[in-house]
C-alpha cells in the first residue's frame, strides 16, 4: 500500500514538473507567441463556429484564456500545459484500470516524455494540442461506459467526442475506430444503445458547427484536402507518401521503444487478440495509425506528422500490457535514469534552439510592431483601432498586442455590415499594393504594409 503511494506521489511529482518546466521555458526563450497560436488568438477575437483552417474549439480555449490574462505570452504556454497535463491524467486514469499495479500505469505515462508530440511541440497551442485531452477522455469514458453500463459515462463520451472533432477533423479516426470496435468486436445490444445515446449527445453539440459548414461552403473540409496534396494526383504518391509515413513514425518513436527496452527481460512477440483489455488498446493507439496509412495508400494523401500528435497517448500502456510478463522490475533505476535523460533533453534542446536560432517565428518582433503602429495612429486619429485586416500572422499579432485588442478579420466585408463610423481600421498586406489604394495614412514595417483609417 505505502508503495502504491509512493508511486503516486512520483505521477503527481512528474505533472508538476512537466507543467512547470515547459510554461517557463518557453516564457524565457520567446521573444514572440508560435505562429499556430497567434492564428488561434486572431480567431478567437472574431468568434464564429469555424474559420477558414480549422473547427473552432483551440480559438474558444484561447479566447476564455485572453479574457483573463490579456496578451501575456506566458499564459498561452501555461494554456497548452494544461492541455497537456490532463491528456496525462487521464492515461494514467485509464492505466490504473488496465494495470493491478500501479508502477505499470506510471511507466506507460513517462515513456510518453520520449515522443517529442507531448514536450518539445507543446509550447505552440493548436488544434494538436486541442485534441490531446479529448482523445484521452474519449477513451477513458469510452472504457468506463463499457464496463459500468452507465448512461453519465456514455454522455461524458459524447461530449468529449464532439470537443474533440471541433479541435481537428482529424478527431474522426480515433472516433471511427471506436466505431469499428463496437461495431464487430464488442457486440451487445445494451452497449449499441448507450452508444446511440453518445452519438444523439455529439451531434446536438456539433449541429451549430454544420450549419456554420454548410453556409461556408465547406472552406474548412477543403482546406484540410489541400493540405493533404490531394489534389496530387501522380500514382507514385500511393507509393511513396505512405512508406514517408511509415519512416518518420519510426523514428519519432525510437526514443519511445528505448525507454521501454529498458525494463524487458525479453520481447513478447504474441499478442493476445482476445484479450478484452488488448483489443480495446489496439482499438484507441493503433487502428487510428492503420486508418491514417490506408487513407494515404488509397488517396496518395501526404501525412503531416503532427498529425498524429494525440494518436500515441496510450502506446505505453498497449506495450506493457502486451510485455507485462516480461518486465523486470530490477531495472527500474536504469529505466529512471533513460527517463529523466529525455525529460531533461528536450527542454533543453528547446531553450539552446530557441536561443541560438533567431530566424524563427517566436523571434518576431510583434509587440514592438504594434507599439509603433499603434503610435503612428495615435499621431493621426483619435479614435481607437477596433479591426485588422489582412492574415492570421501580421494582423493576428496587432490584435493580440494592441491594447484595444481589435476584432481580426481576412477580409473586411465579413464585418462590414456591423461597422459602425467610429471603429478604426488597419489593412495589413503587401506595401505596393496597399500603398496604391489606401486612402488614409500609410507605412511600412517591413516586410508588410500597414494602411490605417480613422477619425481624424
Amino acid at each position: 500500500m505505502n508503495n502504491q503511494k509512493k508511486i503516486t506521489k512520483i505521477f503527481y511529482i512528474f505533472l508538476v514538473s512537466h507543467l512547470l518546466i515547459w510554461t517557463l521555458i518557453p516564457s524565457l526563450s520567446n521573444i514572440n507567441l508560435p505562429l499556430d497560436t497567434i492564428e488561434a488568438l486572431a480567431w478567437g477575437s472574431n468568434l464564429d463556429w469555424g474559420f477558414n483552417k480549422h473547427p473552432p474549439f483551440s480559438a474558444f480555449a484561447v479566447e476564455v484564456f485572453f479574457s483573463f490574462f490579456r496578451s501575456q505570452d506566458w499564459a498561452y504556454y501555461l494554456l497548452s500545459q494544461i492541455f497537456v497535463i490532463i491528456a496525462f491524467i487521464y492515461v494514467w486514469k485509464l492505466s490504473n484500470e488496465i494495470f493491478k499495479n500501479k508502477i505499470y500505469s506510471l511507466f506507460s505515462l513517462l515513456v510518453l516524455e520520449g515522443i517529442y508530440f507531448y514536450n518539445f511541440t507543446t509550447p505552440e497551442f493548436n488544434v494538436n494540442v486541442s485534441q490531446l485531452p479529448f482523445f484521452a477522455l474519449t477513451s477513458y469514458f469510452l472504457w468506463r461506459g463499457i464496463n459500468s453500463k452507465k448512461n453519465s459515462d456514455w454522455i461524458l463520451f459524447g461530449i468529449f467526442s464532439a470537443f474533440g472533432f471541433l479541435s481537428k477533423y482529424l478527431f474522426i479516426y480515433h472516433l471511427f475506430s471506436i466505431f469499428l470496435f463496437l461495431i464487430f468486436f464488442y457486440r451487445n445490444k445494451k452497449i449499441t444503445k448507450y452508444y446511440m445515446l453518445s452519438i444523439i449527445v455529439s451531434l446536438t453539440i456539433l449541429a451549430p458547427h454544420f450549419f456554420w459548414l454548410f453556409e461556408n461552403n465547406f472552406v474548412t473540409v477543403f482546406y484540410g484536402l489541400n493540405r493533404s496534396g490531394l489534389n496530387e494526383t501522380q500514382f507514385i504518391n500511393h507509393l511513396i507518401n505512405p512508406v514517408i509515413f511509415i519512416l518518420k513514425q519510426i523514428m519519432i518513436l525510437i526514443p519511445f521503444f528505448l525507454m521501454i527496452f529498458v525494463l524487458l527481460k525479453k520481447i513478447n512477440f504474441k499478442i493476445n487478440i482476445k484479450s478484452k483489455k488488448i483489443l480495446f488498446l489496439l482499438t484507441i493507439s493503433f487502428f487510428p495509425l492503420v486508418l491514417v496509412f490506408l487513407t494515404s495508400v488509397i488517396t496518395g494523401a501526404k501525412i503531416r506528422t503532427m498529425w498524429m500528435t494525440p494518436f500515441y497517448l496510450f502506446l505505453g500502456t498497449l506495450f506493457f500490457e502486451i510485455q507485462i510478463k516480461n518486465i523486470d522490475l530490477k531495472k527500474i533505476k536504469k529505466f529512471y535514469f533513460v527517463f529523466l535523460f529525455f525529460f531533461l533533453l528536450s527542454p533543453v534542446s528547446y531553450f539552446a534552439v530557441s536561443v541560438l536560432d533567431d530566424t524563427k517565428r517566436t523571434d518576431y518582433p510583434g509587440k514592438e510592431i504594434s507599439r509603433l503602429v499603434q503610435n503612428k495612429w495615435d499621431d493621426n486619429f483619435v479614435n481607437e483601432i477596433k479591426i485588422v485586416v489582412g492574415d492570421e500572422w501580421s494582423a493576428g499579432n496587432l490584435s493580440y498586442h494592441l491594447t484595444s485588442r481589435p476584432t481580426w478579420t481576412q477580409e473586411i466585408k465579413n464585418l462590414v455590415s456591423n461597422l459602425k463610423q467610429d471603429q478604426g481600421v488597419i489593412y495589413t498586406g503587401n506595401p505596393r499594393v496597399l500603398k496604391k489604394i489606401c486612402p488614409g495614412v500609410f507605412g511600412t514595417i517591413k516586410p508588410v504594409g500597414y494602411c490605417m483609417i480613422g477619425q481624424r
